[in-house]
């Protein structure tokens, strides 16, 4: 066995393709869209590599490659961390603690060359698709969301890595009994009038206008949360561009004060793996059809974010955004995924608990420090 840096545009396409080999028997896994994740991997198409010093790896044997790894420094996030943390992520590997030392060990010392002080993932080039799951690996996940098999977990401890965060998934699902507990309606009537606020769905005619009032929001309310870094306007239109094709309307809120001020939003995300899974990664020869045609039927969401300004914390806003949004969203068959929020995130687990929805999986981030 050996380590092979991705450095060509051949080794590349091969790195992108093993994951469709690794799972391919593997019912639970929900194979991406072939297209966007090549888009993931191009400097031309993802904003996030513009701040972002990279190298991928891959374990090849006998001609053959099974395992990958990438190693990478955000320069924007570790100037707002304040510390030299690497990253490493899009992690595959077979079952085999060798295999995994090799992987896991090339991403360290690419990382201490370059003065990392820190070995941080899983993590990846995508945004809000962190951590490796350590509880509750079905069902699929949903639109976005990481997937491993649980012998991952037995390889970043063996190869020393150890926990530094837990991201907690909740799920609510209309099919088994749930309803807003009617405390919380009482409560977030009371919070609309206390603080004159109110709610309004995505407006698809002001597309970019409300994309820029996402940023501002996020980039606010978000600013204090562990792992955060701020996001770049170029990264927000790539985000815009991608999703706007999937998006609901109604699956996106804007709580607004009685001056029309943004100051909390809410955004479900379709499940379109609900559709990608019959797909194999292809959009031909009839995987754009059934994209197309299945969008408009999805009544499987995930909650992808919500956030209030600082001002606003402590006032229930949150409940009001999320009341907002299910009602919105609301058919008899509905099931919503809350993925994720921080573990030490106390006020938000606890008023996720409070609006009745149920823990699902767990996720885990790992640390290492690098001598």
């Amino acid at each position: 066995m050996k380590i092979i840096p991705v450095t060509t545009k051949r080794l590349l396409r091969e790195f992108i393709a093993l994951p469709y080999r690794l799972y391919r028997h593997d019912a639970l896994w929900v194979p991406p869209l072939r297209s966007e994740v090549r888009a993931q991997f191009d400097p031309q198409k993802n904003p996030f590599l513009e701040h972002c010093d990279y190298q991928l790896f891959l374990l090849e044997q006998e001609g053959a490659f099974f395992g990958r790894v990438a190693a990478f420094i955000d320069s924007i996030a570790n100037a707002y961390w304040g510390e030299p943390v690497g990253l490493f992520g899009h992690y595959e590997c077979p079952p085999d603690l060798q295999a995994s030392e090799l992987l896991l060990k090339s991403a360290r010392e690419w990382l201490a060359a370059r003065g990392m002080k820190t070995m941080r993932g899983p993590w990846s080039f995508v945004s809000q698709e962190w951590g490796a799951v350590v509880e509750g690996y079905s069902p699929e996940p949903v639109i976005m969301a990481p997937y491993n098999p649980p012998f991952y977990i037995d390889h970043f401890n063996t190869f020393g890595l150890e926990k530094v965060k837990d991201l907690l998934v909740y799920v609510i699902d209309a099919r088994e009994g749930y309803q807003i507990p009617e405390r919380i309606l009482q409560l977030t009537d009371r919070v609309a009038q206390k603080f004159d606020i109110h709610t309004r769905p995505l407006d698809m005619k002001n597309y970019d206008r409300d994309v820029a009032a996402f940023l501002d929001l996020s980039n606010q309310s978000l600013a204090d949360n562990w792992g955060y870094a701020p996001v770049t306007p170029a990264e927000a239109a790539a985000m815009a561009r991608d999703l706007k094709s999937i998006l609901h309307e109604k699956a996106v809120i804007f709580a607004e004060d009685s001056a029309g001020r943004p100051i909390g939003f809410g955004v479900a995300l379709p499940d379109v793996n609900q559709i990608l899974k019959k797909m194999n990664g292809r959009m031909l020869p009839f995987g754009w059809f059934k994209l197309l045609s299945g969008l408009p039927k999805l009544t499987h969401y995930r909650m992808f974010a919500l956030g209030v300004i600082p001002e606003y914390h402590g006032k229930a806003i949150d409940s009001l955004i999320y009341r907002a949004l299910y009602e919105s969203i609301f058919s008899p068959d509905i099931r919503m995924e809350i993925n994720y929020v921080l573990e030490n995130n106390g006020p938000m687990n606890n008023a996720i608990l409070k609006l009745g929805a149920r823990p699902l999986r767990r996720y885990r981030i790992f640390d290492l420090a690098i001598d």
